[in-house]
């Protein structure tokens, strides 16, 4: 078992920043891969951006490239994501999502709101 816990979120002018934060829990050593979707009103949930939790490697969705960094502090078991330059597009549920091996499972955290607006 896994559990994520996200925080971070909230309301932002166009153009500002966030820094989402997911603290991860529970049996970490089998996460291979850990993951932020967005899920916007009347949207399916998409992937925004992944990371190896071996090596680090890193993948994001073209919508966000070179505005979102996703990272990892490893001896926190804590995954962040920043986000610059938002956009009203941005606006969504932001969830964190943790791939785990064997098994192929993905865990879920709760979703954490982010709005951008003036």
């Amino acid at each position: 078992q896994v559990q994520l816990v996200e925080s971070g979120g909230g309301l932002v002018q166009p153009g500002g920043s966030l820094r989402l934060a997911c603290a991860a829990s529970g049996n970490i050593f089998s996460i291979s891969v850990m993951a932020w979707y967005r899920q916007a009103p009347g949207k399916q949930r998409e992937l925004v951006a992944a990371i190896t939790t071996s090596g680090g490697s890193t993948s994001y969705a073209d919508s966000v490239k070179g505005r979102f960094t996703i990272s990892r502090d490893n001896a926190e078991n804590t995954v962040y994501l920043q986000m610059n330059s938002l956009k009203s597009e941005d606006t969504a549920v932001y969830y964190c999502n943790a791939l785990v091996t064997p098994t192929l499972y993905h865990y879920w955290g709760q979703g954490t709101q982010v709005t951008v607006s003036s």
